[in-house]
């Protein structure tokens, strides 16, 4: 019989981490599996001791302050196969999850009027997503070559099929490597989608309605500002000044 000892349980946490997933996500999986071992220790009496207990949760802070600068992203690409450089381009620029990319069909794509239906969100609720020129051109393009899977896929395999998470992971991770690019998930790509668009002074509200969330409190953890995109938050009140009080204030900051 296979034992599983603390020591496994901590590995698994470590196998976790690295492939990604929030410490929320480690902590609910531990909580299930001591679940498991109380009954076999308290009601089956099959062990002596639940070896989930000695190991320490995960510390759950999972709001995250990274995205991809214009020359990470440039290196990104640089190291990518053609692949890969098409769902990060598509990934940047409609902000989707990375199962919302991986299912995306042909059916739900309509290149007339420069949207893509997602069908099957984190919400339950489907959603209409605009296309830019870049997601736009992109798909253009592997219409035009005729790029179609087994499944309709509009990101499918070598051979059709629907790619692979974890495929795709390490993939991502090892273009991360040869681009010198560190503490990056591809998560981060939508991510960096939603604080280039808070950046640029798009509302929140319509970011929210992108990125497919119910409660804004989620997308104020995606949305973040540099000193320069807040710049215009400050510099609007000048227009509650006319020439003679402005002239009156900058003589009085200037004594």
């Amino acid at each position: 019989m296979l034992s599983i000892s603390t020591k496994k349980i901590s590995r698994y946490k470590v196998v976790r981490n690295e492939a990604g997933a929030k410490p929320a996500t480690i902590n609910r999986e531990l909580a299930m599996l001591s679940k498991a071992f109380n009954l076999a220790v308290r009601e089956w009496e099959w062990l002596n001791e639940n070896p989930v207990s000695k190991v320490p949760k995960e510390k759950e802070n999972n709001k995250r302050d990274r995205w991809l600068t214009q020359e990470e992203e440039n290196r990104l690409l640089g190291f990518s196969p053609e692949w890969l450089s098409g769902i990060i381009i598509f990934a940047l620029n409609t902000g989707l999850r990375q199962d919302e990319l991986l299912s995306l069909e042909w059916s739900r794509v309509s290149l007339i009027r420069k949207t893509i239906l997602i069908q099957k969100s984190k919400s339950g609720r489907p959603r209409t997503v605009p296309l830019n020129r870049f997601g736009l051109e992109l798909l253009n393009m592997k219409y035009s070559k005729k790029v179609l899977s087994i499944n309709g896929l509009v990101f499918a395999s070598s051979v059709g099929t629907k790619i692979d998470a974890d495929n795709l992971r390490r993939a991502f991770y090892s273009v991360l490597e040869k681009a010198e690019i560190e503490n990056f998930k591809f998560h981060d790509l939508r991510h960096t989608f939603a604080t280039r668009l808070a950046q640029s002074g798009i509302d929140i509200y319509k970011i929210a309605k992108l990125l497919g969330h119910e409660d804004i409190r989620m997308t104020q953890r995606y949305a973040h500002h540099c000193p320069e995109s807040l710049r215009d938050g400050v510099e609007i009140l000048e227009s509650y000044y006319n020439p003679t009080t402005m002239q009156k204030k900058e003589s009085l900051i200037n004594v």
